[in-house]
């Protein structure tokens, strides 16, 4: 990994105003490339606005609009830049999408594989976990819901992860997520020696919903490095050093706290973790 700007976006996005949404992130990009990050990361659905209830959302087929706007912003910031969409799926249901526009033109996407209780009925699971190759760094998503799973994390770590993205959608009824993110944020970045970079929505989504807001980064040791959590829109920027990671990775230093953990694993050992809990598929025929 080489040292790596990144920029996180507490954003306000109003339900089903896309056009008004991704002018605000043109804004925040825009500004993001003033302090000349590498990367910037935008909330959960924040292209069309956080709603779980059906008709408020258009899902777009991607590629397509919106996605195409992302990819003009990262080619002309030069930038890689991450939105959340709901994507059109091949079931009834559409999938809650992050789009990963680079500046080369390459347009990839993850789509959120684990769904809370409220978002089983309106949306689609995905089955991948992708690392995206960046100019600096290897890097995964887990979305909102996605980071409350050990797994998630581990997995994108073993496939080469040196920081994994968390864009929130969490609204305040949910509570604090300062003091939520610290009961398992840091056991992430420290267990699988990553960075973890969150961000949520904030504010009015134009109706009846309120989201909380923050932005938070954490070391491969668990340390909060950077945090912002003001009432109102924000951009976190950042810089992550890549030494801390190459040093863990190679093993460079022989002392039991510098450990890379998961090259220590015994996989033959945790058979239980899948034989006693099957993958829901629910949404999929």
């Amino acid at each position: 990994m080489k040292d790596t700007r990144i920029a996180l976006a507490q954003m306000q996005a109003e339900t089903g105003n896309v056009e008004g949404n991704l002018k605000k992130i043109a804004e925040f990009a825009e500004a993001a490339a003033e302090q000349k990050a590498d990367m910037i990361c935008f909330p959960e659905l924040c292209i069309t606005g956080y709603n779980k209830t059906k008709g408020l959302l258009i899902p777009e087929i991607v590629p397509g609009p919106s996605s195409e706007a992302l990819q003009n912003l990262a080619r002309r910031y030069g930038m890689v830049i991450m939105a959340g969409l709901p994507e059109v799926s091949p079931y009834d249901k559409p999938y809650i999408a992050q789009l990963v526009a680079f500046p080369d033109g390459r347009l990839l996407t993850y789509r959120k594989t684990h769904l809370g209780k409220s978002e089983i009925d309106g949306f689609t699971p995905g089955d991948d976990l992708p690392i995206f190759s960046g100019e600096k760094a290897q890097f995964g998503i887990g979305i909102c819901w996605d980071m409350h799973f050990p797994e998630l994390s581990t997995v994108l770590a073993l496939k080469g992860a040196e920081i994994i993205f968390a864009p929130h959608a969490s609204p305040q009824i949910m509570g604090n997520r300062r003091n939520s993110w610290l009961k398992y944020m840091p056991a992430r970045a420290y267990d699988n020696g990553v960075y973890i970079a969150a961000c949520n929505l904030v504010g009015s989504d134009g109706g009846e919903k309120e989201f909380c807001g923050g932005a938070m980064v954490l070391d491969p040791k668990g340390n909060v490095v950077a945090e912002s959590f003001d009432e109102g829109e924000n951009l976190l920027v950042v810089d992550l050093p890549g030494a801390p990671i190459n040093k863990m990775r190679r093993q460079e230093r022989k002392v039991m706290s510098a450990s890379f953990f998961l090259d220590f694993r015994r996989p033959e050992l945790y058979h239980e973790l899948i034989n006693q809990h099957p993958m829901h598929n629910e949404g999929k025929p």
